[in-house]
């Protein structure tokens, strides 16, 4: 953690705790977990110092406290992984660290906080509050806490949100052992499009609404864009290795979403225009059926199928760049609240597919089992995933909740 956000972090915790010390009442809900993971990839690693399997240990605590019948909380959330392998793996976060009043006419969040904005199953294109945990997971749902300002107005034409974004943090990628990483080394120290780097503050506004079964959202972000652009570094004519570069954006998001009985059809779009690049465009669109209780039962299945659209181009490519995904959702819906999501991806401009499996179950009381399993073919020397081709893996993990 750079010094930089401890120092942003530091007054927002006395902030935060100042406000808990004074009234002097410390009784909250604490919960949590910690788990045991097993990674296992199915072959042959392609770079030296990578290993065919590792194990880690992780732990989350939460804790909050309502106060001033219930006008005001406080809350952390803390994570940590020791990895046995990737050293880069074994980090910690502060996923959330905030205070949050109800000042009646609007809302307020200050300190570290986590939020989603999308709509969709494959991809969240508006999703840009905060920073992707490159180290958690490569479907980017596992996120960074950003220390921010967030001020919430709720009215008969919808929700309206203000954020004053303080701190940016970097993606954090896979060490020279681990798996699931570019082929060549990515550079530690960054470098930035503002000259204020780290320290420039950015700003976002949301608004959301629905009409009947329309739920719509427009968003708009300028700042730090959360996505680096990989220039290549090269010695002797060689590339050796792979410099972020972290440039200014504008964004302009659109969630919509349209529940028809069993039917939902979905859409997430953004015009994005960077400062020494065109203008570009993305979407993901689709739509989710959901057949329930299927035989007779309790378990719902839900079919899913969505397109993915980008165009950007060159070194900003993106994976998601022209695919068709699909996928079926099922919930058993039982008392140990067994689920399971599979997605299949196809690249149209490369032929690669991404296959992915996920199943969750509790066993016993306060214990739960998870299962991940992925696999990729890529042939193409020029696509994003080529480096991927050999990292098909299992993932078990233990958790026991408490």
């Amino acid at each position: 953690m750079n010094n930089r956000f401890v120092k942003i972090v530091s007054p927002l915790l006395i902030l935060s705790a100042t406000n808990i010390v004074s009234h002097a009442v410390f009784a909250g809900e604490a919960l949590g977990y910690i788990g045991a993971e097993a990674l296992a990839f199915l072959e042959d690693p392609l770079f030296p110092r990578q290993s065919d399997a590792s194990i880690s240990l992780t732990s989350q605590l939460e804790y909050f406290h309502d106060f001033d019948d219930s006008n005001q909380r406080f809350a952390i959330t803390l994570f940590g992984r020791a990895d046995s392998q990737d050293d880069e793996r074994t980090h910690a976060d502060i996923r959330e660290l905030y205070w949050w009043r109800n000042f009646h006419s609007f809302e307020a969040y200050a300190g570290i906080r986590k939020v989603f904005w999308g709509v969709t199953e494959s991809a969240h294109l508006v999703d840009i509050i905060n920073q992707d945990d490159s180290l958690e997971s490569v479907d980017r749902e596992e996120k960074l806490g950003q220390p921010m300002l967030q001020l919430i107005k709720v009215s008969d034409w919808g929700t309206w949100e203000l954020f004053s974004l303080f701190g940016f943090r970097e993606q954090a990628f896979p060490g020279e052992q681990g798996r699931l990483r570019a082929g060549l080394p990515i550079d530690e120290d960054a470098i930035y499009e503002s000259s204020d780097e780290r320290e420039h503050i950015d700003f976002a506004a949301r608004w959301s609404h629905y009409f009947d079964v329309v739920d719509i959202a427009v968003s708009y972000f300028t700042g730090t864009s959360r996505d680096p652009i990989f220039l290549p570094q090269y010695s002797g004519g060689v590339p050796t290795s792979l410099l972020p570069f972290y440039s200014q954006i504008d964004r302009v998001g659109l969630t919509t979403q349209i529940t028809l009985g069993s039917w939902l059809a979905k859409l997430e779009a953004t015009t994005t225009r960077e400062r020494f690049a065109q203008t570009s465009q993305a979407a993901v669109v689709g739509f989710e059926y959901t057949l329930f209780g299927i035989g007779g039962g309790e378990s719902d299945l839900g079919l899913l199928m969505e397109y993915q659209y980008d165009d950007l181009k060159g070194p900003r490519q993106v994976l998601s760049q022209n695919d068709v995904v699909g996928g079926i959702r099922w919930a058993l819906n039982d008392i140990d609240g067994s689920q399971l999501l599979f997605l299949a991806s196809h690249d149209l401009d490369y032929n690669h597919q991404f296959y992915s499996l996920e199943y969750s179950r509790r066993i016993f009381e306060n214990w739960k089992f998870e299962l991940e399993a992925a696999a990729f073919t890529a042939d193409d020397p020029t696509s994003l995933d080529f480096s991927l081709r050999s990292d098909d893996y299992l993932r078990f993990e233990f958790k026991r909740y408490f």
